[in-house]
């Protein structure tokens, strides 16, 4: 049974109609991102989650009381506006797909991250969840919800060679800057690379380039809901 598994997750998305280029996509320490159905399940997932809770708390005119988003998974990022989550996973699916080379850098790496991890914790506690948010999207797909999809989900990250150094981050908030900088290089953080995760954090509306970036993630009727509620420019 675990090999049926895995030659279903290995399948690149190129062979079920998404439009890739094999030759170049987003690359994590030069190590290519595979364009496999795991890559589609993860963001699908971690996107519309995150999208469905940022809806209700606008229908219902609440207050964020506690963070939400997939970016939770990422402590220095948990406080990151939703709407800039999901920009964050759209902009970094389309470096996925992309026909140019991207290099990750450390906000890219988080949302890979992220969405791997929330998705494997879905498929372990809430499967039906899963089921709901996977259906009637781009990819008519059916996979099997177990503990294997779950370790391939998070395997799709891990196996990346990373430092995982967005998740070390936060303990250097309540240091003072020179200290600060001379942690990092002790523990072989390049302080340059790190500017773009408070960059987002500063952040608080999606782009415009929001709906253009879900080609392939979502159909046109889920982005069309995406820039209403948005309240962006629907591009598709």
């Amino acid at each position: 049974m675990p090999c049926r598994h895995r030659k279903i997750f290995k399948i690149f998305l190129c062979s079920v109609g998404t439009h890739v280029n094999l030759g170049v996509m987003l690359k994590i320490c030069d190590s290519p991102l595979p364009q496999s159905l795991l890559s589609y399940v993860a963001f699908r997932v971690a996107f519309r989650e995150t999208f469905e809770s940022l809806s209700l708390h606008k229908r219902c005119l609440s207050e964020q009381a506690v963070p939400f988003g997939y970016l939770c998974e990422v402590p220095f990022l948990q406080e990151v506006a939703p709407a800039v989550q999901l920009d964050l996973l759209a902009s970094v699916w389309h470096k996925h797909l992309s026909r140019d080379v991207h290099r990750a850098d450390l906000v890219d790496e988080s949302v890979v991250y992220a969405a791997c991890e929330m998705t494997a914790r879905f498929v372990e506690r809430d499967p039906s969840n899963v089921v709901r948010l996977l259906a009637n999207g781009p990819l008519d797909l059916t996979v099997p919800l177990d503990s294997y999809l779950a370790r391939e989900l998070r395997l799709l990250y891990l196996e990346l060679p990373n430092d995982g150094d967005f998740l070390m981050i936060s303990q250097f908030l309540d240091l003072d800057p020179d200290d600060s900088i001379d942690q990092k290089l002790q523990m072989g953080i390049d302080p340059d690379r790190i500017g773009p995760m408070f960059d987002v954090l500063g952040r608080w509306h999606a782009s415009p380039q929001l709906t253009g970036n879900l080609r392939g993630l979502l159909t046109e009727a889920e982005v069309a809901r995406v820039a209403t509620i948005l309240r962006v420019t629907c591009l598709t």
